[in-house]
């Protein structure tokens, strides 16, 4: 896989809504083909009608693209059909996993949900069939491009393939509703190391990424957007994995990485909200997240648990996919021969998030090469130029992503604060 993919993650390409509405755009094509194809008929038989007419008009010609007009409106109409039938399948995926996630949780949402989809499988028979095709393809293509580089040793796939297999296993790549950090940390301290004041607020995806701390020593950047009306908003962006050591004072450490993913509490997520607090930011305000690798956690567990309201979240190489509310959304960038994001156990068939959620993915280095020794594909600059070439593409939703730093722009005040973070004690 070298080729850069946009979708909405797992079996399902698009929202099944936003489906439905491009099946209903056709069949009004579908339509206008059909008026066209009746006005011809029409004027076919006026000429035919009119003695001395025909001679003057190509009447076989006009037969033929009435004929043509008429292939065109079946052919949408097919592909109208399709595209329901589709949008279907997507909710009845989406249907059935939500359900299966809330099983243990709350037991009658599950049970109605279930209910639900039964009722769409009912409809057509196909529906069943279909999605059982789309996890079924899902499943075999989520882990393509992690294993079989012809530089590394053998000791890498080996490596790689138990990073896919954790994933799938253990449960942990997926953070379930009511899932939250158990136990306590260690204490640490946290220290401004720099304040500065942008211009402005992040563009792209890649601009966003392009934000994290560069001060020696620090983790953690926090930016403060006060606007006109008094309100305020925020966005931490927060660096991956900087220590493999265990317990040391670095909190981005191996330790915290483990404690994470068995979801405990960690060093590096404490640090994170004692950040934002010494930023100013309050329960309830609107806390975006950009995070790297270990952070990818950092930022899952922020949505889903904390007071703040985490309403964007960029991630880039993480090790778990979250599941998020529907007026969320997250951007996740993946590279199929990073071996971290491996340990999501390739995330989820119904994917997450808002209908402007996606997945971009694509091989970090697509040439085999000595740079694979050093795991190139996780470093934070690979998945930078990934996030350039998305933010250069069409595609509808990175646009839409872009649009989002646009009322941060109105700020009249911005302020940055890089931290360092310690363990202490």
């Amino acid at each position: 896989m070298t080729g850069l993919t946009i979708d909405h993650g797992g079996a399902i390409a698009v929202d099944p809504d936003a489906l439905r509405d491009v099946a209903r755009r056709i069949e009004g094509v579908a339509a206008r083909y059909d008026d066209a194809r009746s006005a011809l008929m029409r004027a076919h038989r006026v000429i035919l009608d009119t003695p001395g007419f025909s001679a003057q008009v190509d009447t076989g010609e006009l037969w033929s693209s009435r004929q043509r007009l008429a292939r065109l409106h079946s052919d949408c109409q097919d592909t109208a059909t399709s595209a329901l039938l589709m949008a279907d399948t997507y909710e009845y995926v989406e249907l059935r996993a939500e359900a299966e996630m809330l099983s243990h949780t709350d037991p009658s949402t599950a049970q109605r949900l279930m209910r639900s989809a039964d009722r769409l499988a009912a409809s057509d028979d196909r529906i069943a069939g279909l999605a059982e095709e789309l996890e079924n393809q899902w499943r075999a293509e989520r882990f393509e491009g992690l294993i079989g580089n012809i530089v590394t040793p053998d000791i890498y796939d080996d490596a790689f393939r138990i990073a896919a297999l954790v994933g799938i296993t253990s449960g942990f790549g997926k953070v379930h509703p009511g899932e939250t950090l158990k136990g306590t940390t260690d204490r640490v301290s946290v220290t401004p190391v720099k304040t500065s004041s942008p211009g402005g607020a992040p563009s792209g995806i890649a601009g966003a990424l392009k934000r994290m701390p560069v001060t020696a020593g620090a983790q953690i950047a926090v930016e403060k957007y006060s606007f006109a009306d008094g309100s305020t908003k925020y966005v931490a962006y927060l660096k991956g994995t900087q220590s493999v050591g265990l317990g040391g004072t670095e909190p981005w450490d191996s330790e915290s990485n483990f404690e994470l993913y068995t979801e405990h509490d960690s060093a590096s997520y404490q640090a994170t909200l004692e950040a934002l607090d010494a930023a100013g930011a309050q329960p309830g305000d609107e806390v975006d997240v950009v995070a790297h690798s270990q952070s990818g956690m950092i930022a899952a567990h922020l949505a889903m648990e904390s007071v703040y309201d985490v309403q964007m979240q960029i991630t880039a190489g993480s090790p778990v996919e979250p599941t998020l509310d529907d007026d969320q959304t997250i951007i996740q960038l993946v590279h199929t021969d990073d071996p971290v994001p491996g340990l999501r156990g390739g995330g989820s068939p119904e994917g997450t998030g808002s209908a402007d959620s996606m997945v971009i993915s694509t091989q970090g280095n697509p040439l085999d090469s000595p740079e694979d020794w050093l795991v190139d594909a996780h470093h934070l600059d690979t998945y930078i130029e990934t996030a350039e070439e998305a933010d250069a593409s069409s595609d509808p939703r990175v646009d839409a992503a872009g649009e989002f730093w646009s009322d941060f722009d109105t700020a009249e005040v911005i302020e940055r604060t890089e931290y360092q973070a310690q363990r202490v004690g």
